[in-house]
């Protein structure tokens, strides 16, 4: 049987915090995804991702809580429980330091939720695109009426 690579033990542990990044996950819990020792696993985690697990769990929280800041209009204080951080000071610091001002600085520079739904694009173009039947006829004084294209007049129609 062919070994796995590393990498695929790795991208186990990645999955796992892109899961559940709002638990407490521990770098052991990591580690036992990826099934390797925890050091063995840190080494060849930032060798890999170019960032320590820890960091990429941090990165991931944030990227989280600001997706939340712009689309919801839920608290910091929540954003920073539901993403997995306990302490608002430290959610702010280690936000600022990553987005260059803090959360609520940061949300108040976007336009609020409530002005934007998130819709799918192919949601938009199907509920906005005129139904197939809705070509206007029109008569015009003097001439046959304006058919659809292809279209038979009753004269062309036959029995």
């Amino acid at each position: 049987m062919a070994q796995v690579p590393p990498a695929r033990y790795l991208l186990r542990a990645k999955d796992l915090v892109d899961a559940r990044y709002a638990e407490p996950i521990t770098v052991d819990d990591l580690a036992a995804a990826a099934g390797l020792s925890r050091a063995h696993f840190s080494r060849m985690f930032t060798r890999t991702f170019g960032e320590s697990p820890r960091s990429y769990l941090q990165t991931r929280r944030l990227e989280r809580a600001a997706s939340l800041l712009r689309y919801t209009d839920r608290s910091v204080a929540d954003i920073c429980v539901m993403v997995g951080l306990a302490s608002v000071g430290s959610f702010t610091t280690s936000f600022a330091r990553v987005y260059g001002k803090p959360p609520a600085a940061y949300r108040a520079a976007m336009p609020p939720a409530s002005s934007r739904a998130r819709v799918p694009s192919c949601i938009l173009a199907r509920d906005t695109r005129p139904p197939a039947d809705s070509r206007v006829k029109t008569a015009r004084p003097g001439r046959k009426e304006e058919r659809a294209h292809g279209e038979k007049t009753d004269a062309e129609r036959r029995p």
